[in-house]
């Protein structure tokens, strides 16, 4: 009776560290799953970007141009790179690399990662702990080999890199694993090809009521390449955004563009502006009221301040405006100083979107 005892205590206390274990398996499955790649298409709020933040055209490429750019790729590297295969371990050319240079994708040239952030693994594999722009990089749920894990590919041709786990080194701790066959290295110093450099871009800055709406809006314009909300056209140096709503700084909230002229030009900015705000309001933009709240453009030279203030002259003459004067202020800019960070991508980060207006 004392042995059957003893033996049912044993499978009790067996079965209890079983499930603990499975328990925390399981656990652990689930906090290394890829929420940060959900986190990283949500900052974007489901707004496809045609540029990075670092200036890159990231448009997807059409399957036609990914099937001419596929012409010249050799039998593994189609295997691995439009097959999603995987080269053996401690094969890869680019595993022992220790150079300083670039990492860009095999098949576009779009540039994913920099030596900087490639570290020794003891995977097989060669392994970075971030991208160079995290936009560079499209994650994908991957459920083959009975679990889950999360794809990496280029965000341009969608070509497969690799997967990405959370057992990397400080500061991200993520192991981007990546195939070499998805790479192509090019050493610092080295020019890299057209389709490895960002657009040559201009800028351009406006103020027209609170930041966060002008800065969405300008986003979404084909061409722009970014929109930053900051403060400009003040006296204090290094101003905070308590200190600019207080009234005593100057600064109007305004909004750095970055746009590629090719795509856009500076009066087509000029008119789309004018569309999201209204330029007869005195220091105040519907509710928000203040001086930081002021139509006014800020030219970075002559020429664009030649532009704006041509382009205000003739709109005075529409019929809308024959009765209403227009408060645009123009100058040349002085510093821009960029917004704290919870300003940024402010709708975007919270789930809405200013839609643009219509013609």
């Amino acid at each position: 009776m004392k042995v059957a005892n003893t033996t049912s205590l044993s499978l009790l206390v067996l079965f209890a560290i079983g499930f603990l274990m499975l328990r925390l398996a399981s656990g652990r499955a689930q906090r290394t799953r890829p929420s940060f790649a959900a986190g990283a298409q949500a900052s974007q709020a489901g707004i496809t970007r045609e540029y990075s933040k670092s200036a890159y055209n990231i448009a997807p490429l059409s399957a036609d141009r990914i099937a001419k750019l596929a012409e010249d790729l050799s039998p593994e590297e189609r295997h691995i790179l439009l097959d999603k295969g995987t080269e053996r371990p401690m094969c890869g050319t680019l595993l022992n690399n220790k150079e300083g240079g670039a990492y860009v994708c095999r098949l576009c040239g779009l540039p994913l990662f920099n030596s900087d952030a490639k570290f020794t693994s003891g995977t097989g594999w060669p392994s970075f702990f971030q991208p160079s722009d995290p936009q560079h990089v499209h994650y994908q749920r991957d459920t083959d080999l009975g679990m889950t894990r999360t794809e990496i590919q280029c965000t341009r041709c969608r070509s497969h890199l690799g997967h990405v786990f959370e057992d990397g080194p400080p500061p991200t701790g993520l192991r981007y694993c990546l195939n070499s066959a998805s790479l192509r290295f090019y050493a610092k110093g080295t020019e890299l090809p057209p389709e490895s450099r960002p657009v040559q871009m201009e800028t351009a800055y406006f103020a027209g009521g609170c930041f966060w709406g002008i800065e969405d809006r300008f986003q979404q314009v084909p061409g722009v390449v970014d929109a930053v909300s900051g403060y400009m056209g003040g006296k204090t140096a290094e101003p905070t955004y308590e200190q600019v709503c207080s009234g005593t700084t100057g600064h109007a909230e305004a909004v750095r563009v970055t746009y590629d002229p090719k795509r856009v030009t500076y009066e087509q900015l000029l008119e789309w502006f004018f569309k999201f705000h209204d330029p007869t309001q005195v220091n105040r933009q519907g509710p928000d009221v203040g001086d930081q709240y002021r139509s006014a453009i800020f030219a970075t030279d002559h020429q664009q301040l030649k532009q704006a203030r041509e382009y205000i002259e003739r709109f005075r003459g529409a019929d809308a405006f024959r009765n209403r004067a227009i408060v645009t202020q123009t100058e040349l800019a002085g510093t821009f100083h960029e917004a704290e960070e919870y300003h940024q991508d402010y709708h975007a980060k919270h789930g809405g979107s200013c839609q643009l207006p219509g013609g």
